[in-house]
């Protein structure tokens, strides 16, 4: 048989193909490496100090608070018992801010470690304010500017100005209370005269003080001192002393009718005799200070704050009650002072 010379062609073409197609290498893609990724710091941290022990309201109360300040601010949020210098510095660059609440946790050689960190200390006692340290309250509790709104409550609502104090003895913020309280309650009444007695009334307030050593047990017997029917000389309505300020004190004034004013409402029981409470309150203070932490503005000293609860309406009616918010205002704004040397 002959094969065409067309055929033969077509057949040289196809394995000339063929023999490219399996001696010759695929042309690859050309690679070019990645750029490394760059780290980015972490979001900036809050780490707040919580004693384990605190109640569960006021646990509650200060993680909203300062989880709040830290979500407006762009930050984490962290709580913790207890903080070491190296759990500190393992936190570093990412943390701004420390809140601790007493006891201390060591703040001193904590914002020594790390200068670059504001802490801030909430009514800790015997805290130096350093560069990156705050206080609030702690030594300065504003138990003068308490005791001297108290006086003047005490004298707005006294029946002939009969007024007392309950207080401690040989303390210095004890005596800071008692005089105090007597310029708040001069302050409202001058000299306290009235159509019964012209003259002045020099023997009010009533100050009774409860020594430093006495047990609690022993303190109604020095509140009787306030009641003295047999010499004329006694109190319609007392301020009690936060430090001397226990439930059987204020139960035995109210049995006898006396009204009362005070740092906190001890019982439900006692509030138809409860005036007002007259309570620190450190939260204005914190979100106060907050924005000067974050721009490390550090080492200030804040007064806490006073607020006015449990406010008996039947006895601060409206217009009452807006005198004696006045007076508050101006105590913590300045305006008004309470007579105690710094």
């Amino acid at each position: 048989m002959r094969i065409k010379p067309a055929f033969l062609l077509f057949a040289f073409f196809l394995l000339t193909a063929c023999s490219r197609s399996a001696t010759s290498t695929p042309e690859l893609p050309t690679l070019t490496p990645s750029p490394e990724a760059t780290p980015t710091s972490a979001n900036p941290l809050v780490i707040l100090i919580l004693p384990a022990d605190l109640s569960q309201s006021d646990s509650d109360e200060y993680q909203t608070l300062i989880y709040s300040l830290a979500q407006e601010n762009g930050m984490r949020f962290q709580v913790r018992n207890m903080l070491s210098v190296e759990e500190l510095q393992a936190e570093l660059p990412a943390l701004k801010i420390v809140v601790a609440l007493p006891p201390d946790p060591g703040l001193a050689a904590l914002a020594a470690a790390a200068p670059e960190v504001q802490f801030l200390a909430l009514d800790i006692p015997d805290v130096t304010v350093v560069s990156n340290l705050s206080i609030i309250g702690g030594a300065n509790q504003p138990l003068d500017k308490q005791a001297f709104l108290a006086g003047y409550i005490a004298a707005m609502l006294a029946w002939e100005w009969r007024v007392g104090i309950l207080s401690e003895r040989d303390t210095p913020d004890g005596e800071a209370a008692r005089t105090a309280f007597a310029n708040g309650y001069h302050y409202f009444c001058g000299y306290c005269r009235n159509p019964i007695f012209s003259q002045p009334r020099p023997e009010y307030p009533v100050v009774v003080r409860i020594p430093t050593d006495a047990q609690e047990s022993e303190y109604i017997y020095y509140a009787a001192a306030l009641l003295d029917y047999n010499s004329n000389f006694y109190a319609k309505v007392v301020y009690v002393y936060p430090d001397v300020a226990t439930a059987d004190v204020f139960s035995y004034l109210a049995e006898d009718g006396v009204l009362l004013v005070g740092q906190e409402l001890p019982s439900e029981d006692l509030r138809p005799n409860w005036i007002a409470s007259i309570q620190p309150n450190v939260v204005p203070a914190i979100q106060s200070i907050f924005p000067d932490l974050l721009a490390g503005l550090g080492g200030q000293t804040v007064p806490t704050p006073l607020y006015l609860t449990d406010v008996n309406s039947d006895l601060l009616t409206e217009g009452k009650l807006r005198l004696v918010q006045d007076v508050l205002d101006g105590l913590q704004n300045g305006t008004i002072g309470t007579g105690v040397t710094p």
